[in-house]
């Protein structure tokens, strides 16, 4: 399969598939729905299912921004369908915003036709590479945030997420990365970082989620960390439509 020809089978009716992850807050015993952030799977049946791959294979043609309008199209329209209260989480990679000038008119349009409030929208910026354009990248920031958009940094602690990006962004939520909290329960470097990590978001007037929780003791560290916002399949995988329907009425 040629790169142009694998494209077209990703970007054609069907070769996306939004998921949906539960984002949670437990806290004192109790655990509640927060938010979802809304994933995206390649076509079904090919190595492009699996969502490393997919986006490996964007990055290395440098086809981020085609192929995130893409995916939060085929989000958006799903969760117009999802209760109306709780908050939803869009990736969209660093390079898309530094270089897309039409994508925040797009989003704007995307929304409007969702019929979804934009103010329940977490843009979470990924960054396995700067922005090609920094000056249209902190633009854009900016621009989300009149329209009423709440940001995440992703990743945080591994890879390109680094500070210069947290001090540029001044993010709403930092997604704190699963290296750290596998495992932290019996780990005290990783409850080192992942405190350190928790005082630099109080102290940005930002709020931590823990992603990739799947061990109750890990969970219970965390909150004991002042950690409540979890995410991971100790609370549930990734679903689609039909079954977050399904769990959100439950």
């Amino acid at each position: 399969m040629t790169g142009e020809s694998a494209l077209n089978r990703i970007l054609q009716p069907g070769g996306i598939t939004p998921v949906y992850q539960p984002v949670v807050r437990s806290k004192n015993g109790t655990v509640e729905t927060f938010g979802l952030e809304c994933l995206s799977r390649g076509p079904k049946g090919s190595n492009f299912e699996q969502a490393d791959v997919l986006f490996e294979y964007v990055r290395l043609k440098r086809e981020e921004s085609l192929v995130d309008r893409a995916c939060i199209s085929e989000a958006l329209r799903g969760a117009r369908m999802l209760p109306g209260a709780l908050r939803l989480g869009i990736n969209v990679h660093a390079s898309t915003l530094g270089r897309d000038h039409g994508f925040i008119n797009f989003l704007r349009k995307t929304v409007e036709a969702a019929q979804i409030d934009v103010r329940r929208l977490t843009v979470e910026i990924v960054e396995h590479a700067p922005p090609w354009d920094g000056v249209s990248f902190l633009a854009a920031i900016e621009q989300l945030r009149k329209l009423g958009a709440q940001i995440a940094v992703d990743d945080v602690g591994l890879g390109q997420s680094n500070f210069k990006m947290l001090l540029d962004v001044s993010p709403d939520y930092l997604k704190l990365d699963r290296y750290f909290v596998d495992g932290c329960a019996i780990d005290p470097r990783r409850r080192s970082v992942i405190g350190a990590i928790r005082q630099l978001a109080a102290d940005s007037h930002a709020h931590l989620i823990a992603e990739g929780v799947e061990k109750p003791e890990d969970a219970q560290c965390l909150q004991s960390l002042g950690v409540t916002l979890m995410q991971g399949f100790l609370y549930s995988k990734p679903l689609t439509l039909d079954a977050v329907r399904e769990y959100l009425a439950a």
